[in-house]
């Protein structure tokens, strides 16, 4: 487990691109936090770390946003839906298996148990911008990707 301190939306983001530019094609990314918490933030900057230049939202109504960059970003976000079966009636395990980055927010516990890698992050606020971002790998791959996020973002300090 990793922990970082963010004291504002403009280092939410530049932690976003970090990771972002660390991603390798099969990166599955869960963000979890309250509402409010930067999770639209960081996911806006993981989404130019990977070289997409279009204006990231979060796909609240319509559950899956796909954007192209040096890898696609398929970007989702399963507040409405409330378990695993749900997921897989709309089709969304051929994009967990896929090319690209999957980038999923309100993951649910039931989806991650099916997934031996994926980097778990949680973001948390505490007070003005200030957010505590924990990281948690599982798998060889992201075990090495979260690795290679932490070298980036010590080198950037």
């Amino acid at each position: 487990m990793y922990k970082i301190t963010s004291k504002s939306d403009d280092e939410t983001y530049n932690i976003g691109m970090i990771i972002g530019y660390c991603c390798f094609e099969g990166t599955i990314i869960t963000l979890n936090g309250q509402l409010g918490a930067g999770k639209t933030v960081l996911a806006k900057g993981i989404a130019k770390g990977l070289g997409i230049d279009d204006n990231v939202t979060s796909p609240s109504f319509a559950i899956l946003n796909t954007y192209s960059g040096k890898l696609l970003l398929h970007h989702f976000d399963l507040y409405r839906l409330s378990n695993s079966e749900e997921v897989n009636e709309l089709g969304f395990n051929e994009y967990f298996d896929g090319d690209g980055v999957c980038l999923i927010e309100w993951a649910n516990d039931a989806l991650l148990d099916k997934k031996k890698e994926v980097l778990l992050i949680n973001i948390e606020g505490s007070g003005d911008d200030i957010r505590t971002i924990t990281f948690e790998a599982f798998g060889e791959k992201h075990n090495k990707l979260l690795e290679n996020i932490k070298k980036s973002l010590e080198i950037k300090k």
